[in-house]
């Protein structure tokens, strides 16, 4: 049976507020901690014309390859040092990935399977946040998409361009985090072919074109680590010496991550961790998935399904349940796969009323919470200020009660009704909240604050202040302050918080000129700064001081 699920004018109407939404986020300043830590590590390549090190600080950094840092690097050239330069090569992957995942539907399923799947993952809440809080997610989660697309199209044609293309995403999925962006293609492609019982796969000669292939492509990275640390195993990192760069990447890496080692044990005891992770990141299509879930494992025996998407979805909940180091972050991996299997679900109930009722009941209960928590964000904690985005909101709301209106089909209704309000969320957040959230981040705003006042270069961080914001914005490498600074004829400015002053007070330097703004840790939130009546009490102060 064929049939259109949305016309194509609403597809096209739901793409196009999903990618101006996209846009408004690329402006946004970067968090401190991850996003703006792997900013300076691009930064640091850009300003040394070094590309084969990774260097964080002035250290050594092992954890992470090197494919986020060249194309930031190769950004800031096209752009400058900026926001935008940093965010818009995830952006271009995120597009990328919507497409493969829209490929991916279309191989597993049909065509229009693929263009549903394409509009849940672009609408899902972290996928959209993966491009405000700029990581590895949004190149990783694009590149295994692309490597799970390509992988089946080489299992169902045997074609020597999907030999090449599997290889590619693999490798460009490896090159962004390691180890892990193998693994998930690997395993989905694994309960693939055990559903079709295509045995001769595991043996097929391509198969070893692509291990060959996927190994050539990854070469430039494995080099690279070589050189910087096969070749000096005197450096001293996390307290030893002796590394071997290449064995780290292609092994170490991941099982460390894993096991908790030197990450600290984040999340490792709550064990429904990936459950209520996977509620607020796949949101809204959350419970949609948990039922489409289900109803996979119920018919799983009876091969009535691929077991492609509920066995990617199934190893990947276990092992990041029984992981000893998890952030929510890590479950955007399984997005491409899950949302195949969501558009599946949705597809095969478009002709069952009650069921069809059901979910859009669901889908309006999660709406409204979903809508509900944003007000309060956004009239109560960052109340709005720009007139611009006032407008903005009317406009989104006048075109979202009119395009629900006019559509008459509960299913339409429902999928239309998800995905505006994914948009409107997140137009909120990327023009009114991170706006005003990014001001109690010290670090940017001062940056903004002294441009052209005070010369970056004379510029250096107290002992302890950890602040890649600052250097980001300043666009200058870290330098750490030591009395010996002192003795130079340029002037000598101090980045400090409040802390830290009172240790430079003791030094009796006397102070010339100084600079502050209130500074908070916004990545990790609590309810006392989210309060307007109490966030005063939850500020620090960041200082730069002109010292004699």
């Amino acid at each position: 049976m064929k049939y259109t699920f949305l016309p194509r004018n609403i597809y096209r109407l739901l793409f196009l507020l999903l990618g101006i939404v996209y846009i408004i986020g690329l402006f946004v300043p970067l968090l401190d901690n991850d996003s703006a830590h792997h900013a300076n590590i691009a930064l640091h390549m850009y300003l040394t014309g070094d590309y084969v090190s990774l260097i964080d600080e002035g250290r050594d950094y092992l954890d992470k390859p090197h494919l986020l840092f060249w194309v930031s690097a190769a950004s800031y050239h096209l752009f400058g040092v900026t926001s935008f330069a940093y965010k818009f090569p995830s952006f271009l992957f995120t597009i990328f990935g919507v497409y493969s995942t829209y490929r991916l539907g279309r191989s597993l399923y049909n065509a229009e399977g693929g263009r549903l799947s394409a509009l849940v993952i672009a609408s899902a809440f972290a996928f959209m946040l993966a491009n405000n809080d700029v990581r590895m997610e949004a190149i990783l989660t694009a590149s295994i998409a692309f490597a799970t697309w390509q992988l089946v199209d080489w299992v169902n044609k045997k074609s020597f361009i999907n030999v090449l293309g599997s290889a590619l995403g693999l490798a460009l999925a490896f090159s962004t985090k390691g180890l892990i962006g193998v693994f998930v293609p690997a395993a989905g492609i694994f309960f693939y072919l055990l559903y079709k019982k295509d045995w001769r796969a595991f043996y097929h000669p391509q198969l070893l074109l692509i291990i060959v292939s996927f190994f050539a492509f990854i070469s430039p990275v494995l080099y690279c680590y070589y050189l910087q640390y096969d070749l000096h195993p005197e450096k001293i990192i996390r307290g030893k010496s002796g590394w071997s760069g290449v064995k780290f990447i292609l092994w170490q890496q991941t099982f460390e991550r894993y096991e908790g080692k030197s990450f600290g044990g984040a999340g490792s005891k709550d064990y429904f961790f990936f459950f209520h992770s996977f509620l607020w990141a796949f949101a809204p299509w959350s419970v949609i998935a948990y039922l489409a879930v289900v109803n996979r494992i119920r018919n799983f025996a009876n091969k009535k399904y691929e077991w492609l998407t509920i066995g990617t979805f199934l190893i990947m909940a276990v092992m990041i349940t029984f992981s000893g180091f998890k952030l929510p972050h890590y479950i955007n991996i399984i997005f491409p796969t899950v949302a195949v299997l969501t558009s599946a679900y949705l597809l095969e109930k478009v002709n069952a009323e009650v069921v069809t009722h059901r979910l859009f009941v669901t889908q309006m209960v999660v709406c409204i919470l979903c809508l509900i928590v944003a007000a309060i964000i956004n009239a109560w904690a960052f109340p709005l200020k720009s007139w611009m985005v006032f407008v903005g909101i009317i406009l989104f709301v006048a075109l979202g009660v009119y395009v629900l209106r006019t559509i008459k089909p509960v299913f339409q209704k429902m999928i239309t009704l998800s995905v505006l309000t994914s948009a409107f969320i997140f137009y909120q957040l990327n023009s009114n909240f991170y706006p005003q959230l990014l001001t109690y981040q010290g670090g940017n705003e001062l940056a903004f604050e002294t441009k052209d006042k005070v010369d970056p270069k004379n510029v250096f961080f107290w002992s302890d202040i950890y602040n890649p914001s600052f250097q980001f914005y300043s666009k200058e490498l870290k330098k750490v302050f030591s009395d010996s600074v002192l003795n130079q004829n340029q002037p000598v400015w101090v980045l400090t918080d409040r802390n830290s002053f009172a240790q430079l007070r003791q030094k009796n330097l006397p102070v010339l000129q100084q600079y502050s703004h209130h500074d908070y840790n916004i990545g990790t939130m609590s309810l006392k700064f989210i309060n307007p009546n109490t966030r005063k009490e939850t500020l620090d102060t960041l200082f730069l001081v002109r010292v004699k």
